[in-house]
């Protein structure tokens, strides 16, 4: 069993998260999925992705950390696009990371970390969110930290192929994903 901060996306705390979250549980995780938005749910992406620019780098690096520091050091950072690259960011600061998982987006650690933490992203191909330059430049800085890093990519689909309630859901690369991440957190 691991304990998981899970980070939503610029959409805010939907049920995207919140099945994740369950699905995780399921299978025997402690899983936080804070609000980092404070109970707004923007009603476009264009308005998550203006509520993100505001919040971005503080105070919204700032409540990812502190949405971390109520777990164990061990705790595992997993995020949901934008969730993904926070989770890459604090987890310089947290040394003890038992792993990081990466759904529908990628990010780059800040600064160094501990070599071998293990890492997986899951990225739809092509994704206009996640350009493919990003992609390599991230995946680059992980191998230079030592990361035992996979990336699975799932071509054809949306960005948030996972997400039900949206035109880019994928029902057959969701169930691939899930199994992959299933098995990934498994031993941690």
């Amino acid at each position: 069993m691991a304990h998981i901060l899970l980070l939503h996306s610029v959409r805010g705390l939907r049920d995207l998260e919140r099945h994740a979250a369950e699905r995780l549980r399921a299978e025997g995780h402690e899983v936080q999925a804070p609000d980092l938005f404070d109970g707004v749910v923007p009603a476009t992406l264009e308005d998550g992705l203006a509520l993100e620019e505001s919040l971005w780098p503080e105070p919204l690096i700032g409540r990812a950390q502190a949405a971390a520091d109520r777990l164990p050091a061990e705790a595992v950072l997993a995020g949901v696009s934008m969730g993904a690259a926070l989770a890459a960011e604090i987890w310089a600061d947290r040394p003890g990371t038992a792993g990081v998982l990466l759904l529908h987006g990628i990010g780059m650690p800040a600064r160094p970390v501990r070599p071998g933490t293990p890492v997986q992203a899951h990225l739809a191909e092509p994704d206009p969110h996640v350009p493919e330059p990003w992609v390599a430049d991230c995946a680059r800085a992980m191998a230079d930290a030592q990361a035992e890093t996979e990336v699975f990519r799932y071509p054809g689909v949306g960005h948030l192929f996972t997400d039900p309630s949206i035109d880019d859901f994928d029902p057959e690369a969701a169930a691939l994903l899930w199994n992959r991440a299933t098995a990934f957190l498994a031993p941690l």
